[in-house]
């Protein structure tokens, strides 16, 4: 009589089971990371845009956000609902992520150091 080399029905159950519990372990891991990955790039495009408008008012004396590519992806996100408000003194920002929440608030231009 031959035997058969081959796996049995309890033991492919028990794999199938074994994946299951990883993969209900894994996905939200995994999600979670995505949207801090999310919310770091809409800090950092704030804190550059931020950036940008003083840097442009102080060279140039006026500042408009249409000139920075930061501006434009941070208020162009889909996770956040950032906006920013130029006035001739000063720039307002709001929606920023709970995560860099120092940011929502209002920069002065003109001739201060500010440091993000």
């Amino acid at each position: 009589m031959k035997q058969k080399n081959a796996f049995t029905m309890v033991e492919l159950i028990f794999v199938i089971v074994i994946i299951g519990i990883l993969s209900a372990v894994a996905i939200p891991k995994l999600t979670a990371t995505r949207d801090d990955a999310y919310d770091a790039k809409d800090c950092k495009n704030t804190a550059v845009c931020v950036t940008d408008l003083l840097a442009e008012y102080t060279a140039k004396g006026t500042a408009t956000k249409s000139a920075s590519t930061a501006c434009t992806r941070a208020e162009a996100s889909t996770h956040n609902s950032i906006t920013f408000t130029v006035t001739s003194q000063n720039v307002s920002v709001s929606g920023a992520p709970t995560r860099c929440n120092h940011l929502n608030t209002t920069f002065k231009f003109g001739g201060s150091r500010v440091s993000i």
